[in-house]
């Protein structure tokens, strides 16, 4: 049997955390709350939700130490989740204050172009653009939980798995090697929503060295 997978989400005043710890939980995570460095020595999973200003959220992100930690831990394996802010995170620069963010994917973070409104507030429609394990089981034209006015522009396409529609298609879910980024809210996103956490869960459980994580 494995192990509860071990997720830190990290707490830099941006956001409530209620929601997405109690999904992880749920599904069998073991979450902790991590405002410090330290707080992510034990994690498999970095989580940053989030919403607000970039420039805001990284300003926070700084002055708590958790940036360049962060950063390093990504780089040697650990796994790293972004929910809507926290996705945006995931890039090199924003244009909605010219904050430079954590870089860990190239591209950067603009506004919506065409948009019949902003922020862009409700359910719309996942259209799948590169199949991968986040997203197994669930159809083409999944609905998610939308609130931002801000999407990624990777520099990569290869990185998208999914677009969304509002005025112009932009990126809404990404995954490269142990990186992932929703756009939308999983936790807020209903029986597919929670899936998407389920899928990302497993992902990391087949992701551990043989025998690690295995409890009698």
């Amino acid at each position: 049997m494995s192990a509860p997978v071990r997720v830190a989400v990290v707490d830099y005043g941006a956001g409530n955390l209620i929601s997405i710890r109690n999904a992880l939980r749920l599904l069998g995570a073991e979450v902790s709350v991590a405002e410090a460095p330290d707080q992510l020595e034990d994690a498999e999973v970095i989580l940053v939700p989030g919403v607000g200003a970039s420039e805001a959220a990284m300003g926070r992100l700084r002055r708590q130490g958790l940036v360049g930690p962060s950063i390093e831990r990504v780089n040697a394996g650990t796994w790293f989740v972004g929910v809507c802010l926290g996705m945006q995170l995931l890039f090199e620069r924003s244009d909605e204050d010219g904050a430079q963010m954590l870089g860990l994917l190239e591209g950067d973070v603009k506004m919506i172009q065409d948009a019949p409104s902003l922020p862009h507030i409700g359910w719309n429609t996942l259209e799948v653009t590169r199949e991968h394990p986040v997203l197994e089981g669930l159809a083409d034209g999944t609905s998610a939980y939308f609130v931002h006015s801000y999407v990624p522009v990777p520099a990569d396409p290869e990185v998208t798995i999914a677009e969304t529609e509002h005025g112009s298609r932009f990126t809404s879910l990404v995954a490269r090697d142990r990186i992932v980024g929703f756009q939308f809210h999983p936790e807020r996103s209903g029986a597919d929503g929670i899936a998407m956490l389920r899928n990302t869960l497993a992902l990391i459980v087949a992701d551990r060295p043989a025998n690690a994580g295995v409890t009698a």
